[in-house]
């Protein structure tokens, strides 16, 4: 029976909150694109053996596919599914007017970009949608886990502990705790947290912690409290009206790529560690793990982050990705000419060798943490 419980708790959701990310994507391109005259020949959820699908009055193949891993849209001339190569020598003079390889370089720029943008305004929408008619979602300053060997482990401090003070200054959410003890210039720390109903006071020396250790966006040689956050929200009722609450959700997803950005950046610079890097089977962890243990609201916060995360790793410019395609476009709008097809074809090719390479190594480091997660 515990297996049919892990596929309602992890494989259901994962493959419900992946399918939906990927609808607003592939439907962020195919709107621009019927905007732009561009016939869409396939809408697929899914790559591989239709499972299902209907053709609307338009043309346009709806349908849903065997393999749950993206999606795709198929416009008229694509040679793929990815719309890399064409096959436009049976087109008639018409019908080159509809397909994508005979367009504009700067309606391919906006059909490419669709589908990212339509992630990020998805995020805006659900965190507006939060805030609006909930309230105000963060962090709260409670210990998730303590840093072996770090300084709140030496000072005591235990998980499920919460932080309400750091050097008198008022701890409001997990965030606001990295920030005191940066701004702390002196080497001892003073710390109110309040354990099972009772509060008290610890004073202590910080210490630093090496990047492998604490996976925040902290540099590595900077002292640091050494505990982690709990992974749950808490909500603040506020009465916010729609603008206020559109405007938050605009800084929410602004920051959460902020965040993202320096994350990577880190890993290339070595000052974090790839081991972080997560793929496909983490996602379904943590879809699981959310819907067991935090509910609804935290399941929608997670599909918004994963939307600004899907939104933003398709706008790296990387062949293949939308971002790709982009420098491309970018490059033929200001060169006035296109850039040669085996050329495209061979950056093509490369891009898709580096994917393949991320995915098997994403799931490499997945396999791994669960190995550690069972045997812990």
């Amino acid at each position: 029976m515990d297996w049919f419980v892990n596929i309602v708790y992890y494989i259901v959701p994962f493959i419900v909150l992946l399918g939906i990310l990927v609808f607003v994507h592939e439907f962020g391109h195919y709107i621009v694109a019927k905007l732009s005259g561009v016939q869409v020949e396939a809408f697929s959820i899914g790559f591989g053996k239709q499972l299902w699908g209907f053709t609307d009055k338009s043309g346009t193949r709806w349908k849903i596919s065997a393999i749950p891993l993206g999606g795709y849209c198929q416009f008229l001339g694509d040679g793929d599914e990815t719309s890399t190569t064409s096959e436009t020598k049976e087109l008639t003079e018409e019908q080159k007017k509809r397909a994508f390889a005979f367009q504009s370089p700067f309606k391919k720029l906006l059909i490419s970009l669709a589908g990212p943008g339509a992630n990020y305004l998805f995020a805006v929408l659900i965190f507006a949608s939060i805030f609006y008619f909930v309230g105000k979602v963060d962090f709260p300053p409670v210990v998730g886990s303590v840093i072996s060997g770090g300084a709140a482990e030496q000072a005591g401090i235990k998980v499920k502990d919460r932080i309400l003070t750091i050097n008198g200054v008022k701890i409001e959410n997990f965030d606001d705790i990295r920030r005191e003890v940066e701004l702390n210039t002196n080497e001892k720390v003073t710390v109110e947290l309040e354990r099972e109903g009772k509060t008290m006071t610890l004073s202590f020396p910080l210490k630093k912690v090496s990047i492998e250790q604490e996976s925040s966006l902290d540099k590595p040689d900077r002292p640091m409290l050494g505990v982690r956050s709990i992974n749950v929200i808490e909500v603040q009722k506020l009465d916010l009206s729609l603008w206020e609450s559109l405007r938050d959700a605009v800084k929410e997803t602004w920051s959460i790529t902020d965040v993202t950005l320096r994350g990577v950046g880190q890993m290339i610079s070595g000052e974090r560690g790839s081991d972080e890097v997560g793929g496909i089977i983490r996602i379904a962890e943590m879809s699981g793990d959310i819907t067991r243990e935090q509910g609804v609201l935290s399941l929608f916060i997670f599909m918004a982050l994963l939307s600004v995360n899907l939104g933003l790793i398709n706008l790296f410019p990387v062949p293949l990705l939308d971002g790709g395609h982009v420098v491309i476009y970018l490059i033929e709008i200001a060169t006035g000419r296109e850039i040669n097809e085996k050329i495209k074809d061979g950056l093509f090719k490369l891009g898709f060798a580096l994917l393949i390479s991320l995915m098997v190594f994403a799931t490499w480091n997945d396999v791994v943490r669960l190995v550690h997660r069972w045997f812990a």
